[in-house]
This record gives structure tokens, sequence and C-alpha cells, in this order.
């Protein structure tokens, strides 16, 4: 009898450990949000990944009954604003609209104040958007094949531009040399706009760049695309090749933008910050807004988007070592 009371003591004890172990997801399910909540935006206002947090913000508000912010907060290729979230609560209140360059830094920076595949809990990549590969007009190449025997004529002398050492555009640029076996300069600029301006001067001769930003130059004639840098064409310009079409196969590179909390936020409100963006960004009025922009939908699960972010960084480590680029 004696040992059956204490057996059943101790199953007692057990069930009530492993509710006790359960309360705080179950509590944090059933009151989350319990305050503001703040999606860091680790780039400057007006682009892509601005404008993306702040229309999932908005219907973040309308769907949860709590103010969502955008709060930008820049500098270090978004590592300043990434290492906040990083290092916030794990409650669901504080949040990155993440991007590549969640990827590509540890490929350009030898000390990282995280790790981006153990320090956030991915929730959904959002979107993605192509690269145009894009050329002054005064280059005599209009298409990538033109372009890759220009390059092998001329070793060493055309210029291309970049947002900055390690970004997406310059590893971009670099694997698209690499697959060419081809050898150009890099001219890295503080970000796209003045990469962009002194393009369109002519100071450097190509570079690839964000469609929204790029594309009304190509509109008018004052730059000429060559090419989108996806494997697939972009429905917001369906007539221009994809640099794979264009002359190298295989070819493939995009800029990516996503929702990631710290590491050790409850799988309950990953889920339902899942559910409600994947349905924001679903809405008519969201497709509308990022078809303008040239984004192309994705909302994809939370192990999907996980897996996205260990690949990426896999290719652009290797992309930089065989380019010979060295972390700073």
């Amino acid at each position: 009898m004696a040992t059956r009371s204490r057996t059943s003591i101790k199953l007692i004890l057990a069930v009530a450990a492993a509710l006790t172990a359960a309360l705080p997801q179950a509590l944090a399910q059933s009151s989350y949000p319990t305050r503001v909540i703040r999606i860091i935006v680790p780039t400057s206002p007006g682009g892509t990944n601005d404008a993306l947090a702040r229309l999932i913000a908005q219907g973040l508000s309308e769907r949860l009954g709590r103010q969502v912010v955008a709060e930008n907060r820049t500098g270090a290729s978004t590592i300043i604003g990434s290492e906040i979230v990083a290092k916030s609560q794990p409650d669901g209140h504080t949040l990155l609209m993440g991007l590549s360059t969640l990827a590509t830094n540890p490929a350009a920076y030898k000390k990282m104040p995280y790790d981006a595949l153990r320090d956030f809990a991915p929730i959904t990549q959002a979107v993605f958007t192509a690269n145009l590969m894009i050329v002054h007009p005064s280059v005599p190449a209009t298409s990538v094949k033109e372009l890759i025997a220009l390059a092998k004529a001329r070793p060493g002398e055309i210029l291309y531009a970049s947002s900055g050492h390690g970004t997406n555009p310059h590893l971009t640029m670099e694997l698209f040399s690499t697959m060419a076996r081809i050898r150009m300069v890099h001219v890295p600029y503080k970000s796209s706009i003045p990469s962009l301006v002194d393009l369109l001067a002519g100071q450097v001769a190509i570079m690839t760049s964000p469609m929204p930003q790029s594309i009304p130059h190509v509109r008018t004639g004052r730059l000429r695309a060559l090419g989108v840098t996806s494997a697939r064409r972009i429905a917001a310009a369906p007539d221009i090749p994809t640099v794979a079409e264009g002359g190298l196969p295989g070819f493939d590179s995009v800029q990516w933008y996503g929702l990631l909390a710290p590491a050790k936020t409850p799988g309950e409100i990953i889920e339902r910050l899942h559910k409600e963006v994947a349905a924001i960004l679903r809405t008519p009025k969201a497709r509308e807004r990022l078809a303008s922009d040239g984004a192309e939908l994705v909302a994809g699960r939370p192990d999907e988007f996980a897996a996205l972010i260990k690949a990426e960084t896999v290719k652009w480590t290797r992309v930089a070592e065989a380019a010979g680029i060295t972390p700073e």
C-alpha cells in the first residue's frame, strides 16, 4: 500500500512539474501581446525593407488589437538593429524586419555580435526581390553574353559599383565574376543611392541594384538592363530576361526579407505571428503594393525560413572565399 502511495505521489509531482513548465508558454499565448510591439528595421526609411515593416506593422495593429510600430535602427550594415533584437527578451514584443545581410554579413565581418542561425527565431520569409544588372549606356554590351566577352577582352579594367563591402550587390557581382571567369574592379559605396548616382554619371560601368530603385532609369533609357538576377523572370518586368537566360546558366541571386524574433520566443507566439503576417501579406492591398515594388510574395513557414538563412549563409561564405574577400 505504501509503495502504491509513493508511486502515486511521484506521478502527481511529475504531472505538476510538466504543467508548471508549460505554464509560461500557455500564459504567453493567451495574453500575448500585453504591450506595444516594436519591429526593428535595421535599414534606412524609404527602402523595401522599411516599407514592408510598416505594411506588416499596420496589419498587425489591426489584427492583434495592440499598437505595433516600425522603428529604424540603422548602421554597420544592419548589424546594429539586428543586435538589438538578438539581445531582447524573447516574449514576442521586439521583432526584426531582417534581410539578406543576415546571411552575407558573416562573410564580410570577422566579429559579429550575434549568430544569425542561433540567436533568432524565424517567423516568415515575407518576400524576395531580384536585383537588376544594369550598365551605363556607354558600355558596349547589350546582353550578359556580350558583357562577359567584353570583360574577358579587358580584364581588370571594368569598374563595378556596390552598396558596400560584403553586401548582397557586392557578393552578387563576385558570384557573377566567378561563374563567368572574368575579373572586374569593385568600387564600394556607403549605400545604394550614391552608387546608382555614379553609375548614371558614367563614373562606373555596371552594378546590380534593387529593382524599385533602378527600373525607372531603365524605362527612361538612362541605364540599360542586361538581366534580372533571380532564377526566373519577375512579374514587374517580364520583358527583362534573367542573367541565366542571357548567357550564364545557373546564376541566381536575390535579396530576401523576413520577420524574426529573438531565439527562445515561445513557439505558440511564433506560430501566431506567422499566421497573422501571412494573412496580411496575402490581402489584395498588400499584394498590389508588393508587386509595385517588384517584390515576389513568399509568406513561408518558420522552418522554411530557417532553412533558407542557413543555406544562404553557406552559399555566400563560399562565394566570398572563392573571390578572396577578407572579412573586415
